[in-house]
C-alpha cells in the first residue's frame, strides 16, 4: 500500500502574528496535500494565505472552556504559552475537526518547511503510529500521531497529566520535561528519568509494552547558518544536505533584520542579517562552491 495518507499540522497561536509568518507561509504554499490548522483569536488577513492553510477562530478564554469540559477538569493558566503543555492532546480536543484525517501532528509557526512528503513517505505511514523530528524525543515543533483511539488519548497515560495541564506554567510535557541534554547522552534513556512523565515517557513506554510503534529520527535543522536555503519547497543545507524543516527558534531571535518584503521570493536564505534572496557568501562578494546536481537526503538535527 503506498496511497497518499491524509494529514493535519495543528498549532495554537494568540497574538499577533510574528514578523517571519510570511516565510511559513511560503513553505505551507509549496506541501499543498498538507493541510495547517492555525487555532487562534487573530482576525488578522493573512496575504497569500493558500487553501491548505486552515484558521480556526477560537479565543483563549474559548479554549480554556473547551478543554475543561472536554477533559473533565479545572485548568489554572493565563499564559498562551502554557497550551505548549496541550499538543498531545490535539487529537482529543479537536477531533471533530482532524476526524477527516489518517494523521493529526502538533507543530510551530516558527518554522519553515521543506518538502515534507519526500521525508514523511506512505511507506513510513503504514509502519508507524508516531513521527517524531528527534531521535531521542518527542518534538513540540514537529511529531504525527495515528488518527485512531490509543493514539489520541495517550497522553492520558501520564499519571501526571491533570496535574501537569492544571499547573500555570509550561513543563514540557509535550517533549521531554526539558531532559534534553540529559537523554542524548549515551547509554541514557528517559526511564532513568521515572519521575518525570513526559510525553516522551509516555511513548517510549507504550512502545516498550508493544502496544505502538513510534520513528524518532532528526529531520530538522535548528541553528544560526548562513548556508541554508530555501529553495522552491526545499531546505538546502550547506549546499549539499536536505531537511524537512527549519526551526527558527534561535534564528528569530539572532537575526538582525526583521523587515519583510513581499512577495516571498521563490529562493531565500537565513543570512545572520536577514533572510535574502542571495547568500551571505554572494552578499559578502566571496566565491560560493558550484551548486551540487545531486543532494544527498540526510536526516539532521541542529
Amino acid at each position: 500500500m503506498n496511497e497518499q495518507h491524509s494529514i493535519a499540522l495543528m498549532t495554537c497561536w494568540y497574538g499577533d502574528y510574528p514578523w517571519y509568518f510570511p516565510y511559513f507561509i511560503k513553505s505551507c504554499i509549496h506541501n499543498p496535500t498538507i493541510d495547517f490548522i492555525i487555532v487562534t483569536g487573530n482576525t488578522q488577513e493573512i496575504p497569500d494565505k493558500p487553501s491548505n492553510v486552515i484558521i480556526v477562530n477560537m479565543s483563549f478564554e474559548d479554549f480554556k472552556d473547551m478543554a475543561i469540559k472536554k477533559l473533565g477538569f479545572e485548568l489554572n493558566f493565563d499564559k498562551p504559552y502554557k497550551l505548549c503543555d496541550f499538543k498531545p492532546a490535539h487529537g482529543f480536543l479537536f477531533q471533530e475537526i482532524l476526524k477527516k484525517y489518517d494523521f493529526w501532528g502538533h507543530a510551530d509557526i516558527d518554522m519553515v518547511y521543506g518538502n515534507i512528503r519526500s521525508f514523511i513517505t506512505p511507506v513510513i505511514l503504514n509502519q508507524y503510529d508516531l513521527v517524531s523530528a528527534h531521535k531521542d524525543f518527542i518534538t513540540g515543533t514537529f511529531c504525527l500521531y495515528r488518527n485512531n483511539d490509543l493514539m489520541r488519548t495517550l497522553f492520558m497515560e501520564s499519571p501526571d497529566y491533570q496535574k501537569i495541564f492544571s499547573y500555570p506554567e509550561y513543563s514540557g510535557f509535550d517533549e521531554c520535561d526539558f531532559l534534553f541534554e540529559e537523554i542524548q547522552t549515551p547509554g541514557i534513556t528517559i526511564f532513568d528519568f521515572p519521575n518525570h512523565r513526559s510525553m516522551t515517557h509516555v511513548v517510549c513506554k507504550a512502545h516498550q509494552e508493544g502496544r505502538i510503534k513510534p520513528l524518532f529520527e532528526s529531520y530538522f535543522y535548528s541553528r544560526m547558518h548562513d548556508k541554508i536555503r530555501w529553495d522552491n519547497g526545499r531546505i538546502i543545507v550547506s549546499n549539499k544536505k536536505e531537511c524537512l524543516l527549519y526551526d527558527m527558534i534561535i534564528y528569530k531571535v539572532e537575526c538582525e533584520d526583521k523587515t519583510v518584503k513581499l512577495p516571498v521570493p521563490d529562493v531565500f536564505y537565513f543570512n545572520k542579517k536577514g533572510i535574502n534572496k542571495k547568500s551571505f557568501w554572494r552578499l559578502a562578494g566571496l566565491k560560493l562552491i558550484p551548486k551540487k546536481k545531486v543532494l544527498k537526503k540526510v536526516q539532521i538535527f541542529q
